[in-house]
């Protein structure tokens, strides 16, 4: 990312939080035919002397990526949004993105396959167990080990990462007190998840 060390994220607990809030991710690995990138749902692993995602790629995404065999970057972004110079105070400005990202590098471990249907059904619970009548993966457990198996499970150790949170912080108060409101309530460019980011930095 570009190099903006105000907006840097260094606190792994903010990084579990936005993987945590935002799974849905972008792999991409350098192979030997080139760039690739997936898209997938992520797990994160509550592990607090480390930050560890598990996932699944479907068949034959695991040998497009050449998963397992080199380092892939694991993109997850979070709230972000248009910020208009008209929500300034007046002085000459230029439009801008606020935006909350992570770069995740790492390389992957294989899971195995029972761990894999272990980690989908975490994933499934997830999501599943928020709407009054949940489906779990083993509702169906025929079923769904036969989808499963078109799968390839994996864990992501996080060897490094790269985040940051671009929310106005080289602005007055006053000014971010009006983005704010305008992210909350805007009709055209709402985004009150980004108005809820701002918060969190600037009013903690």
């Amino acid at each position: 990312m570009r190099h903006t060390p105000a907006y840097v994220m260094e606190d792994p607990d903010e990084v579990r939080r936005l993987i945590r809030e935002n799974p849905w991710a972008t792999i991409v690995a350098h192979t030997a035919r080139g760039l690739v990138a997936s898209h997938y749902p992520v797990v994160l692993e509550e592990d607090p002397d480390r930050i560890s995602i598990v996932s699944h790629v479907g068949r034959p995404d695991d040998r497009a990526l050449e998963l397992g065999e080199g380092e892939v970057l694991v993109i997850v972004q979070g709230p972000h949004g248009y910020v208009s110079p008209g929500w300034y105070d007046g002085s000459p400005a230029v439009p801008t993105w606020n935006h909350v990202t992570a770069h995740l590098y790492g390389t992957p471990e294989i899971l195995s396959d029972e761990e894999n249907w272990r980690v989908l059904g975490e994933l499934v619970d997830r999501f599943e167990e928020r709407l009054p009548h949940p489906r779990p993966l083993s509702a169906n457990e025929e079923y769904g080990r036969s989808i499963v198996s078109g799968t390839v499970g994996f864990r992501l150790v996080v060897e490094r990462f790269d985040a940051r949170a671009k929310v106005s912080q080289d602005k007055p108060d006053h000014v971010v007190d009006r983005v704010i409101d305008e992210l909350q309530h805007n009709p055209t460019y709402g985004r009150p998840a980004l108005a809820d980011e701002m918060r969190r930095v600037h009013r903690p």
